[in-house]
Formats: C-alpha cells, structure tokens, sequence
C-alpha cells in the first residue's frame, strides 16, 4: 500500500507540473503498477472503461462533423436578430452555449458559438472579452447535465452504471439535469447585472449557410439511440460507447459518399481528442492498482474519520474541496481518482452514493469555473481571445467567473442535499 501511495502520489504531482505529457505519464505509471505486480497483468484490460473511452471518441467525431455543417453558427446568428442590445446578446449566447454544451464536449462548443461572438464585436467595435468569458463558463456548467455532456460526467456515468435518461430522473427523483438548469437560471442573472452597462444595439447580420443538414440528424439520433439503450433489459457494458462510435462510423460513410474523398474521414478523426483518451485509458489502470492496493478504502476511511462520520459534513467537504482543488487542477483526473473513494465511502457508512455522486460533481464540474486554468472550455476561451489580441489576466476573468461560479455551485450543493440526503 504504500508503494502504491507513493507512486499515485508521484504521478499526480506530475500531471499537475507537466500539462503537456499527461497522457504519457498516466501510461507510465500504469505500467510501473503493473511491473510492480501492484496490479495484475490479467487485470489490466477490464480495469479500462472501454464504453467511457468509446462514447467520448464516437462523440467528439460526431461533433466534429456538425461543427463543420455551420448549423450551430446559424441558431446562434438566429438567437442573436431577437436581442435589442449587447447585455441580451452577450446572456443569450451564454445560454445557447450551455444548452449545446449539455449534449456537446464544452471545448467544442466553444469553438462553435464563439465565432459569433467575435463577428459581433467587430461589427459594434467592441472588446469580445466579456462575452468570450461568457460563453466558457456556461458551456462548462451545462457539461455536468447530461450523460454526454462532459467526460466528468460519463466517468460518473460509468462508476454509478447510471444512462442517459438517469440524469434526469433518478430513482424517482430529479437527477442532475435539473440541478444544473437551477444553476443556469441564477448565473443568467449574475450575467445580466454583471453586463448591465453593455447596451449597443445590435443591427441585422448575415445568416451562416448549413452546407449539410445530415451531421444534425446524426447528432440527435445519439442521443434518442442512447435514451433508447437505457430500456433494453441485461444490455452489455459497452452499449452506449457501440451507439456512438456506429453513428460515428455512419457518419463518415456518408461523408466519404457524399464528397468522394476521404477528407471527411479525415478530419473527424483527426477532431478526436486521442491525448484524452490515453490519459483516460492509463489512468484507469492507475486507479485499479491503488484499489488493488487497498489505498481508495484507506483514503475512504479518512474522509469518514475527518466528518465525525457525519453524512452532511462528508457532503459538504466532498463539495468545497473538490471546487477548490478544481479551480486550479483538470477536473478529468481528479473526479476519476475520486469516484472509487465517494464508493468505498458509501460503503463504509452503509448508505447510497447518490448524493456523493453529485456533490463530487457539482463542485468538480462546476468549480472548475473559478480560474483560467480550471477546465479546458476556459482555456480554448482564451486561446481564441489571444488569436483576436486580446490578453486576458485573471482578475479580469475572475471578475465574471467568480460570482458566476459561486451562485452555481451554491445553487447546487443546496439542491442536490435537499433532493437526496
């Protein structure tokens, strides 16, 4: 046990101090577990969450092809010709975002719904910051509300066994798709205040042309497939990663038909975030061997012995923690090291994860809003301000994100102990 605490300690130094090789030092440390004889050989290939690895690969190229028709581009320039001034657009961009966040990777949302924004800017001659920041911090919120909405919350999909309609109703209750709206809601109104002084008119602008309606149909069959997956009785581990990678798969087909080429293959599985997926893949192999090890039940122990074993301060330090350690470290990691303890706790005090579960990941998901560097939606944020010369300090964007964060994560702490102590 306390090699392996050693080494998992060692290795999440390093994630944290070389960004840029994550995946490769996950790998590597999965390894060493193994050579160790921490974790069995045998045991490698089912320590993997191979639907978790599957569904985010056959989402992100998915994306990617619905990316490339314009329709995002053209719902956004059609929510934007209702709104008489900047304030409006600047929280109706904010909130379309977070709706196409809830069903698309955050950075990928960012990357659709941004574009508008600059062309707003530059039309009004004014700085995009405000809004960019906005749309960021919105689509990584609406990331906690589905089961495809962000990789935290297919990892919490995967350790709960939980499908696509569980997260908005769960064993009779109202799951975390709710809970996320109410955050959404509150934070819309911080928005509205914080941009009360934004009141440009906005004229008429040029629509953007769909080029293809078909990666549309596509998206929206994942997600009626993966509701429909969800009533199939004694299905297999990897249904939800087969539905995505199949329309993936068909999607690409069509492309190849269509245009005659294989660019379209190309640059869809080119849109595959592989680094994640590595990352993923070696650190599920790592958090099998401390299990192995006997470190989760330890670290579980801990958390009991430090609450007094008491259900609502073990709630209530899962959440604050975890919105402190995610404000400056990637919530991927974290909340995949931390679903095995949240088990290993419930377990320990006899009682339903539940209410673990979605504290873990209102304060992981959510307070990963509070910095720059607290999720990969902020930082794509800024990348495409620095491409545009805007540099962006943290205060500025603290400004908007803490007050926004704050309501949010309040917000949802309060609802999912009401809804589930």
């Amino acid at each position: 046990m306390v090699i392996a605490i050693i080494l998992f300690a060692v290795t999440y130094v390093l994630l944290l101090v070389f960004p840029k090789y994550r995946a490769y030092i996950a790998l590597i440390s999965a390894a060493i577990f193994v050579l160790a004889g921490i974790l069995p050989v045998q045991n490698v290939f089912g320590a993997v969450d191979w639907n978790v690895i599957m569904m985010i690969a056959g989402t992100m190229g998915i994306v990617s092809l619905f990316t490339e028709s314009k329709m995002p581009a053209l719902l956004a320039d059609m929510i934007i010709e209702k709104m008489p001034n900047v304030q409006w657009a600047i929280v109706a961009l904010a909130l379309f975002a977070g709706i196409i966040s809830a069903f698309v990777d955050n950075v990928a949302t960012v990357l659709m719904v941004a574009p508008v924004a600059i062309t707003i800017a530059r039309k009004l001659k004014i700085s995009p910051v405000n809004s960019i920041i906005a749309i960021a911090i919105s689509s990584n919120l609406q990331g906690a509300a589905t089961l495809v909405g962000d990789t935290t919350s297919i990892l919490l999909g995967g350790e709960a066994h939980m499908d696509f309609l569980d997260f908005f109703v769960y064993k009779g209750k109202p799951g975390m798709f709710f809970v996320v709206q109410a955050g959404a809601v509150l934070s819309a109104v911080v928005l509205m205040v914080l941009f009360r002084k934004e009141k440009e008119k906005i004229g008429t602008q040029e629509r953007a042309v769909v080029t293809d309606y078909f990666p549309s149909f596509l998206l929206l069959g994942t997600i009626i497939l993966l509701i429909l997956v969800s009533f199939i009785p004694n299905r297999i581990d990897i249904s939800n990663g087969l539905v995505c990678m199949s329309l993936l798969v068909i999607g690409v087909v069509r492309d190849v038909i269509k245009n005659k080429n294989m660019k379209g293959i190309i640059r869809a599985f080119k849109e595959i975030d592989y680094f994640t997926l590595l990352l993923l893949a070696g650190l599920f192999i790592v958090i099998a061997g401390i299990t192995e090890a006997g470190v989760v039940t330890k670290i579980s122990e801990i958390f009991v012995t430090v609450s007094g074993g008491n259900l609502f301060g073990i709630y209530s330090l899962l959440v604050w923690s975890s919105v402190i350690l995610s404000a400056f470290i990637d919530n991927i990691p974290y909340v995949a090291a931390m679903l095995p303890v949240v088990t290993g706790i419930a377990v320990r005090m006899g009682i339903d994860p539940t209410i673990l579960y979605f504290g873990l990941i209102v304060g992981a998901t959510l307070g990963g809003n509070l910095t720059p560097i607290g999720a990969s939606a902020n930082i794509a944020g800024l990348g495409i301000l620095r491409k545009e010369g805007y540099e962006v300090n943290p205060l500025q964007f603290m400004k908007i994100s803490v007050p926004f964060t704050i309501i949010a994560v309040v917000s949802g702490y309060l609802l999912v102990w009401l809804i589930w102590r």
